[in-house]
């Protein structure tokens, strides 16, 4: 009596070896991805004079008749309560 001889197909005809082995290859290609998106456009840097402007852009506000009662009403909260004697 012969055994039947079974022939070994290769590694990538199996379907579960692909879905082993994608998980990590799509990770590593969004690392690049990612990489290679923050090399390419870097964040901007801060202006030295940034609070400068950003106290020009609060008075500018301040001074907007349509924002007045919010600013007071921050302003009232912010204030703590005066001592009655």
């Amino acid at each position: 009596m012969t055994e039947p001889t079974s022939i070994a197909n290769p590694w990538w005809r199996y379907g579960h070896v692909w879905l082993v082995v994608s998980g990590p290859v799509i990770v590593v290609v969004a690392a690049l991805f990612t990489a290679w998106l923050a090399i390419r456009t870097p964040d901007p840097v801060v202006d030295q004079d940034y609070y400068r402007r950003g106290v020009e852009i609060n008075r500018t506000l301040a001074s907007d008749k349509a924002l007045l009662p919010a600013v007071q009403g921050r302003n009232h909260a912010a204030t703590p309560p005066a001592d009655s004697r």
